[in-house]
């Protein structure tokens, strides 16, 4: 299993796809820590993992399941494509691009609310939150 060590490194951006969907990869750098012990401050099943599993409509279950068996990212991407709703090429893309450009008064309440008080304690001062994904990669410096 490639498991990174969440406690020393970054999970991948949640920009990065993993079987055609973002916020997988990222989903899945988390699930192997946690099965690795190695997740440190992270968390699999969050409410951004869960964005993803509600719109392939597949259980964090069934996911941590089959990345428990050691498959690597191709495979896990393949059973993403086998296992996620059938939906059209052109919907994934559109989800994909809701997603990296979603701002943050277009999310549910409790996230706007819930980020009102983290992004002024976690982000530096002199960057800017375009949309929700630049959270992840100023935290994580990749921007």
């Amino acid at each position: 299993m490639e498991a990174k060590d969440l406690s020393t490194d970054f999970p991948r951006s949640p920009r990065e796809t993993v079987g055609g969907y973002v916020v997988a990869g990222r989903t899945l750098d988390k699930c192997r820590a946690q099965i690795n012990n190695s997740i440190g401050d992270y968390h699999f099943d969050c409410p951004l993992d869960n964005v993803f599993f509600d719109f392939a409509e597949i259980t964090a279950e069934d996911f941590k399941n089959y990345v428990a068996t050691g498959a690597s990212d191709d495979e896990v991407g393949q059973w993403i494509q086998d296992n996620a709703k059938k939906r059209d090429k052109i919907d994934i893309i559109k989800w994909n691009n809701k997603m990296r450009g979603m701002r943050i008064s277009e999310m549910p309440d409790p996230l706007q609310e819930f980020l009102e008080g983290y992004i002024p304690e976690f982000i530096p001062q002199n960057k800017i939150v375009y949309v929700w994904f630049d959270v992840y990669d100023i935290e994580e410096d990749r921007i």
